[in-house]
């Protein structure tokens, strides 16, 4: 029986991934300010460092420190050392700041292309589950397994409705207070338990702790963004009849992403076990990745113009735990976690090396290592750096 298709992109897509223009609006208050850091710290890297390589870099770093902090305090309860939450705070400001200059990188080195955004963005869906999951632990959230699981779902749940509504509209939108603001609130929610200690959080100012600024401002965010995506779908899509970008449904990007969030909602709610509340650290990260892979394929669905397919291999991690709480937890459900949480690794980095292959073969580029594009395969547009990146268009070379 063959599981995956031969090829996950057909002809026609490649053909409209090249054609891809990015698109992306920003109102951002942060990011006047960082130019000066970020102009700099490109002017120092070294002109042989490849846009994609700097990007996962990056992503290495934020993953790596914050599984520290999860080495420490699986639960999100325990206490890991003071120095953990500083090094995780270093993580997420280099994560950030390399983050911001790949896009200035491509276009130093004249290596821009669709693959550009489309891996910038990737990696973005992957590290949104890892600062969400270090912020958690950073306020000891644990002790409110509830408002943990909201917390970080509503934000791999905000990401995913930025990309929806680039979906619908064609141009990604960031407000005022947006992901730079998000980054450096989290990297100073870090700096203070380092300094102060993560019980810090838990000082009541008025009859609410401290702890719970990190869901009012969760609250605030996910109002504006989906108020955002609300009114985008009210005023229709840029495709025919107000449709999406790729002429679907504006709200076929609900389907896919409910098959995540519901069923990680009904285990958590009917495991015996307790099998979030005891190790909710790696089911955040077991269903974090399935929801970046969900994202992962609206980002591809939106560079190619095509419909999202709802049935996705990853979905079988969260049906593992469902079928085994269906027969009476035949098996420990920790044990079971462990399998999802590898089964959606695995499934996650298949399918994204998959995709970068055929789209640097299809492109005649490498991913890690510069190439400079010929007028023959560059795109208009490649020379203006705009299919680079998030970052790429609101920042001068």
């Amino acid at each position: 029986m063959q599981f995956y298709k031969e090829r996950i992109l057909n002809a026609a897509q490649l053909k409209r991934l090249s054609e891809h223009k990015y698109s992306c609006t920003s109102a951002s208050i942060l990011d006047a300010w960082l130019q000066p850091w970020w102009c700099w710290l490109v002017s120092k890297t070294p002109l042989w460092l490849a846009p994609n390589l700097i990007t996962i870099l990056g992503l290495i770093v934020n993953i790596v420190t914050t599984l520290i902090l999860v080495w420490y305090s699986p639960d999100a309860r325990q206490e890991p050392p003071q120095w953990a939450f500083a090094l995780c705070a270093l993580g997420v400001f280099v994560y950030q700041s390399l983050d911001a200059i790949d896009g200035k990188q491509a276009r130093r080195t004249g290596s821009q292309s669709p693959l550009g955004e489309l891996f910038d963005h990737g990696c973005d869906s992957i590290s949104t589950v890892f600062i969400a999951l270090g912020a958690c632990i950073a306020v000891k959230l644990g002790e409110y397994p509830t408002w943990m699981f909201f917390q970080c779902f509503c934000a791999m749940t905000l990401f995913y409705c930025a990309h929806w509504q680039a979906y619908v509209t064609g141009t990604l939108k960031m407000g005022r207070i947006d992901v730079t603001e998000a980054q450096y609130t989290i990297i100073g929610i870090h700096l203070i338990s380092a300094t102060l200690g993560p019980d810090a959080w838990a000082t009541k100012i008025g009859s609410l702790e401290a702890r719970y600024s990190l869901g009012g401002a969760a609250v605030l965010g996910a109002t504006l963004t989906l108020g955002a995506l609300g009114a985008a779908i009210a005023r229709g899509g840029v495709g025919k009849n107000g449709s999406t970008v790729a002429g679907t449904s504006i709200l076929s990007p609900v389907i896919p992403f409910s098959l995540v969030v519901v069923p990680a909602f009904i285990i958590f709610q009917k495991s015996e076990s307790q099998v979030y509340e005891n190790h909710p650290a790696l089911y955040i990260i077991a269903f974090g990745m399935v929801t970046a892979k969900v994202t992962n394929r609206l980002v591809v669905a939106h560079m190619t113009k095509s419909e999202m397919e709802y049935y996705d291999w990853s979905l079988l991690g969260p049906a593992m735990l469902f079928l085994n709480q269906y027969f009476n937890h035949a098996l420990p459900e920790y044990y079971v976690l462990w399998l999802c949480t590898i089964w959606v690794v695995v499934e996650l980095i298949r399918y994204c090396g998959q995709i970068c292959l055929e789209i640097c073969d299809h492109l005649h580029i490498s991913l890690f290592r510069i190439t400079r594009q010929t007028p023959a395969t560059a795109s208009p547009h490649d020379k203006n750096g705009t299919n680079r990146g998030r970052r790429a268009k609101r920042v001068p070379a």
